[in-house]
């Protein structure tokens, strides 16, 4: 049985490759973006199977028309992926507020309000499931990715909290936590922070030769199988880490903070106080 799925950030990267794997295969799209211009061609090629709309994700008052005028053209949205965001690239020092703000409304705030604009339809069909793209330095931190990496944070605890939330309403929710890929997200969706202090080039520099080597970088169009079984699962999980170097960054990551936690157990104990 097909599905209405509504994705954000549908013009590029991992939005629009899902969007189109998901209309191959017969799911009705609720495509968005700021410019739908670029949606164009996914509508002359799956007709009236995707419904393209102009959204800004920080404008909440216009997430809230958009997901009354699904509802009412299509009666339902069974599946939302939260995937429209940026990269925001520079160490944390020489980030601006404006900057950071702008990340954190588009990253996290955006997210939030397209999510609470949705639970009302949810809630009504007593079903549903909130994909949220995070990243896995959404529980991981790397430099030069501060504030960015802040707001994934933010996402995490953000969506492990609806999840609990909405769990007896018999609507599910999903983290997806990718690693690094080779979509638009660290080249024309990113933006860099402006004015370079020089004490941070040794950062600077070490930063940009991680990033030279090819296999740091996932294969987008492997991410569509996982997604479509994640979409399709009675049982989905609470989160996916997509990637090898996710996967084993975050492997060495858990290990580490399990021996912190155990280490200091005593400490942790006696400051409860009784």
């Amino acid at each position: 049985m097909s599905k209405i799925i509504f994705i954000t950030g549908a013009s590029k990267g991992f939005g629009k490759l899902w969007a189109e794997a998901l209309l191959q295969r017969g799911d009705k799209v609720v495509a968005t973006a700021r410019n739908v211009a670029a949606l164009d061609d996914l509508v002359a090629k799956y007709g009236n199977n995707v419904l393209p709309i102009k959204l800004d994700v920080n404008n909440r008052n216009e997430v809230l028309s958009v997901v009354s005028t699904i509802e009412k053209q299509l009666g339902r949205i069974d599946v939302l992926i939260n995937n429209a965001g940026y990269g925001l690239f520079g160490t944390t020092e020489e980030t601006s507020e404006e900057q950071a703000r702008l990340q954190m409304e588009t990253n996290f705030f955006g997210s939030l309000w397209v999510t609470q604009a949705v639970l009302p339809v949810m809630r009504k069909q007593k079903s549903g499931h909130i994909i949220q793209v995070s990243s896995f330095l959404g529980l991981t931190a790397i430099p030069m990715l501060g504030v960015y990496n802040a707001s994934k944070f933010a996402v995490e605890g953000l969506i492990e909290t609806i999840g609990l939330e909405v769990a007896h309403l018999g609507i599910k929710t999903t983290l997806i936590e990718p690693n690094g890929f080779a979509t638009e997200w660290a080249g024309a969706s990113a933006t860099q922070t402006s004015a370079a202090i020089a004490d941070y080039t040794p950062v600077r520099e070490g930063f940009a030769k991680s990033g030279e080597n090819p296999d740091t970088w996932g294969k987008p169009e492997a991410t569509v199988a996982p997604i479509l079984e994640v979409i399709d699962s009675a049982t989905p999980p609470q989160r996916l880490l997509l990637g090898k170097i996710a996967y084993h960054a975050m492997q060495q990551v858990y290990t580490q903070r399990l021996k912190d936690i155990e280490n200091w157990k005593e400490v942790s104990i006696a400051a409860h106080g009784h």
